[in-house]
């Protein structure tokens, strides 16, 4: 279960520090433009929502803050659905569905370094 927890949280680190560092930097692909920008998330939202998910993938590192980052990830990505469904966008929010569930499976399953 280690090996499997390690791998997934290597999954959700990378994913939130590829995810924030474009955002940061400026730096999304013009699918993710296009899919961001039919969620009516202003700009400077989407900065502030970029530094949390480096922020996320910082916290997720130690098993200490290994809980926090999860559910600072899982908040997210649930604002990022509700967004997507307000909007009347199922196939967004369908896609965020498997995100929402992989810092719910890491909760579960623990940090792979935690006693």
């Amino acid at each position: 279960m280690k090996i499997v927890s390690g791998l997934l949280l290597l999954l959700s680190i990378g994913l939130n520090a590829r995810h924030g560092w474009a955002g940061v930097t400026g730096n999304v692909s013009p699918e993710a433009e296009k899919m961001i920008g039919g969620l009516g998330i202003a700009p400077p939202i989407l900065v502030g929502l970029s530094w949390l998910n480096l922020l996320v993938a910082g916290l997720l590192l130690f098993p200490a803050t290994f809980f926090t980052g999860n559910l600072l990830n899982a908040a997210v990505i649930l604002l990022l659905l509700a967004c997507a469904l307000r909007a009347g966008n199922l196939q967004t929010a369908l896609v965020e569905v498997p995100f929402l569930l992989l810092p719910l499976a890491l909760i579960w399953l623990k940090h792979p370094l935690a006693r």
